[in-house]
C-alpha cells in the first residue's frame, strides 16, 4: 500500500513512462475454447487479492459460461505505463483499475470511455457524490469507483492523557493549545508533519485548507486558489507551529517507500498528533503491535473561516477500453456491474466490497459501508467512514501532478524555515497556475 499510494501522488505522466512498460503475469477466470468472448482486467493488487478477484470472475463466468475474464496483473509502478503501451489497441486491457487522477488524460487520449448510461446511474445513485465526481470527467461518468483514501487528524491516546487532553481538538485554537500541552509534558514531536513525499505533503494540507472553507484549484480547476485568505491563514498554522517549536522537522521525513521518520516518530510514541491516510492502518498495527490501541482518529481540526471539518479525499476505479470491440466493452461492463453489485459479495456487501475490506482499504459504495459497518466501528476507522459525507475530492484536471509538486515545494520550504507563509503561497500559486497552463 505505501509505495503505491506514493506512485499515485507522483501522477506519474502517460507519455513520460510509456517506455517504462514491463511484463505482465495473467491468469484466466475459465478455460477459454475460442467461443465467446475473452476479455482481460488489468490490475496492480497482489497474489492474495488477484486470488478474490478471479474468484469472483469465475463466480461471473459460472452464470455467464459464453464470456472468458483474463485477470492481468502488473507491480504498480508498471501500471500505468502497461496501459498506456497496451491500451492504444483492440487487444489492450478490457478493464483498468486506476488511479482517478489519471482519468482526464486517460480519456482525452481516447483510450478509456464513458460508462453505459445505467452504470452511470447506478454510480452516481449509490456512490457518494465525491466518489462519483472522482469517476467522471467532462461532465460524463467513466469507471466505476472502488477504494478511497481520506485524511484524518490521528492522535495518541495515551500521550493526550498524559498531559491532560480529553479529546482531540476540533479547531485551531485547541490544536495549537493541546500541541502546546504535550510539549509541556515532554512529548518530542506534538503535531508531526510528513516532508519528501507528495501526497504526504500536500493532502494535509489541502485537507487543512478544505476545512478553513478554501481550495487548491478555482470551481472549474483551471487556476489556483492559493492567494486567498483561507490558504493563508492555513500556511500561518504551520509557520506557527514551527515558531513555537510545537514540530520537530527533522521527524517529518518520508522514505521511497512512504516510511521512514515521521512513521517511526509516530509509532514509537514520539509524535502525538498527525493528519493522514486511512490506508496506513495496517502499517501502523504492524509498527506498533498492541499500541496500535492508544491510537484514535478525529476530524480535521475547523480553521477559523471554515464551517466544517473537511478532508481531501480521492479514489481508485475501474475503466473500460474504448479500443475494445463492443462485445468486448458490452462484457466488461456486465462484470464491472456484477463485481459491484450487492449480491455478489457477502452479507450484502459486492464482492469488491469484501476484496477491499479484506486489504484494510474503506470500499467506496454506500451499501458496501453498511454491509461491512461492524468492521469499521473502530476509534481509528470510524472517524474516516464518517468523514466520507464531507469529504473534497483532489482535482482530477490535467497539469494537476505538475501542480501538486509545485506545492510540495512550496510547503517544505515554508517548514524549513526558508520562506514566510506570504511568500510561499505567492510563489506556490504561481508555479501552480504554470503547472496548469502547460498542461492545457
Amino acid at each position: 500500500m505505501n509505495r503505491k499510494h506514493q506512485l499515485a501522488a507522483a501522477g506519474i505522466g502517460l507519455v513520460a513512462i510509456a517506455s517504462l512498460a514491463g511484463c505482465a503475469g495473467t491468469t484466466s477466470s475459465a478455460p477459454s475454447d475460442g467461443s465467446g468472448v475473452e476479455i482481460t482486467y488489468l490490475t496492480h493488487w497482489g497474489p492474495e487479492q488477484t486470488a478474490q478477484l478471479e474468484a469472483a470472475a469465475a463466480a461471473f463466468t459460472a452464470e455467464n459460461p459464453d464470456v472468458t475474464i483474463k485477470v492481468q496483473s502488473v507491480p504498480f509502478d508498471q501500471l500505468l505505463s502497461t496501459l498506456a503501451t497496451q491500451g492504444s489497441g483492440p487487444d489492450g486491457p478490457t478493464i483498468t483499475n486506476i488511479y482517478t487522477a489519471w482519468l482526464p488524460q486517460l480519456a482525452s487520449d481516447g483510450i478509456v470511455g464513458p460508462a453505459p448510461a445505467d452504470v452511470a446511474a447506478d454510480v452516481t445513485a449509490n456512490y457518494g457524490a465525491g466518489f462519483a465526481a472522482a469517476a467522471s470527467t467532462e461532465g460524463s461518468v467513466y469507471g466505476v469507483p472502488n477504494e478511497v483514501a481520506l485524511y484524518q487528524l490521528n492522535y495518541n491516546t495515551e500521550l493526550f492523557q498524559a498531559a491532560g487532553i480529553s479529546e482531540a481538538p476540533a479547531d485551531w485554537d485547541a490544536l495549537i493549545a493541546d500541541a502546546t500541552a504535550l510539549k509541556g509534558a515532554g512529548v518530542k514531536n506534538p503535531y508531526g508533519f510528513i516532508t519528501a513525499w507528495g501526497n504526504g505533503v500536500v493532502h494535509p494540507f489541502l485537507s487543512l485548507l478544505a476545512s478553513n472553507g478554501g481550495s487548491f484549484l478555482n470551481a472549474d480547476g483551471t487556476a489556483s486558489a492559493l492567494t486567498s485568505p483561507e490558504a493563508l491563514e492555513v500556511a500561518r498554522l504551520y509557520e506557527e507551529l514551527v515558531d513555537k517549536g510545537l514540530t520537530d522537522i527533522s521527524l517529518s521525513t518520508a522514505d521511497a517507500n512512504t516510511t521512514g521518520p515521521y512513521l517511526d516518530s509516530f509509532s514509537q510514541n514520539l509524535t502525538g498528533m498527525i493528519v493522514m491516510a486511512n490506508w496506513w492502518k495496517g502499517t501502523l498495527e504492524s509498527a506498533m503491535g498492541d499500541g496500535f490501541s492508544d491510537i484514535a482518529s478525529a476530524p480535521i481540526p475547523v480553521g477559523p473561516s471554515g464551517d466544517v471539518s473537511s478532508s481531501i479525499s480521492y479514489t481508485w476505479a475501474n475503466v473500460v477500453s474504448s479500443k475494445a470491440d463492443e462485445a468486448k466493452q458490452k462484457a466488461a461492463w456486465e462484470f464491472l456491474t456484477y463485481l459491484n453489485g450487492p449480491d455478489s459479495g457477502a452479507a450484502g456487501s459486492s464482492a469488491m466490497g469484501d476484496i477491499l475490506i479484506g486489504m484494510g482499504i474503506l470500499p467506496s459504495r454506500t451499501s458496501d459501508l453498511d454491509a461491512h459497518a461492524a468492521e469499521l466501528n473502530t476509534p481509528f476507522l470510524t472517524s474516516y467512514v464518517e468523514a466520507q459525507a464531507t469529504a473534497t475530492p483532489f482535482p482530477t484536471v490535467n497539469g494537476v501532478a505538475e501542480a501538486t509538486t509545485a506545492l510540495q515545494t512550496e510547503l517544505e520550504a515554508l517548514l524549513n524555515g526558508q520562506k514566510d507563509a506570504a511568500t510561499a503561497m505567492k510563489d506556490a500559486d504561481a508555479a501552480v497556475n504554470a503547472a496548469l497552463s502547460a498542461a492545457r
